[in-house]
């Protein structure tokens, strides 16, 4: 069976920061890779004042069809959901916002999704959504009941894996030039212990492709951003490794942490044909 995976997020850039070289490393192996993005990102932040007064909706979706092109994964599928923002932004009475919208629904059509791609494995965010985001929580949430319900269905995903990070990478990103959505939350709720990573990917070959990706997001990016101003020592091991929890399992591993996502499943990891 050709290996699959189907990574789903809130919104574009989402996939970038924490597994965006997970996802370039199986494109690149030979897996076929989909991206699923609840929302367009409509109720963030413009950082980059040069894009001038730009609909954020279509900026930003445009900028995730070029972080996957980047990542050399298939072009990303909406949902169509509403980005529910957060704090004094928070969406409460638009209907399609993700914290609104019926979550068995939107379970059914991440089943669709799963129907039509066939994934062994499945990506998400981990139970605190990086820092809490309410669209990262749904995200969490859907995923992974999409995953316990394909128990059931002819397409039965094998593995579910959490983006985490560690406790040190946390402090890192709270350091000096600070990732703004990380600052003031503890890294004992927000980030995981040593023990809890059962998957840690080396990524460095394809870190260019993994700044190509989050550098494609220039909306989240700019100069007003945290995000695009963090430090080299800050952005490094972000390029090197990228880890994951587990959230599911149906069958055995082989031994824990994993370096290898599809280790120990009957896959076939088909290369494309490049045309001079």
């Amino acid at each position: 069976m050709q290996a699959s995976l189907l990574a789903l997020f809130a919104h574009p850039d989402d996939e970038a920061l924490r597994c965006g070289g997970t996802l370039a490393k199986y494109a690149a192996l030979g897996a076929t890779v989909n991206l699923i993005c609840l929302t367009r990102g409509e109720a963030g932040k413009n950082t980059d004042p040069t894009l001038g007064d730009v609909n954020l909706a279509s900026q930003r979706e445009r900028e995730l069809h070029d972080a996957c092109a980047a990542l050399g994964i298939n072009p990303p599928i909406f949902l169509g959901y509403h980005d529910s923002g957060r704090g004094d932004r928070l969406q409460r009475d638009d209907p399609l916002a993700t914290i609104n919208a019926d979550p068995i629904e939107m379970e059914r059509r991440v089943l669709e999704v799963i129907e039509a791609t066939r994934p062994q494995v499945m990506l998400t965010f981990d139970p605190h959504g990086m820092y809490g985001h309410p669209d990262h929580l749904v995200a969490h949430r859907v995923a992974t009941a999409a995953y316990a319900s394909s128990g059931f269905r002819q397409v039965r995903v094998q593995r579910l894996f959490y983006s985490v990070q560690s406790r040190a990478e946390m402090e890192s990103l709270q350091s000096g030039t600070t990732l703004g959505v990380l600052a003031g939350l503890e890294p004992e709720t927000y980030a995981v212990c040593d023990c809890t990573i059962a998957a840690e990917i080396d990524i460095h070959e394809y870190a260019s492709h993994k700044r190509a990706a989050l550098f494609a997001h220039c909306t989240q990016t700019g100069p007003l951003s945290t995000l695009g101003n963090l430090t080299p020592a800050q952005l490094q091991p972000l390029l090197e490794r990228e880890t994951f929890s587990l959230g599911g399992l149906r069958g055995l591993i082989t031994h824990y942490p994993m370096t290898d996502l599809f280790e120990g499943l009957a896959v076939e990891f088909v290369r494309k044909q490049v045309v001079p």
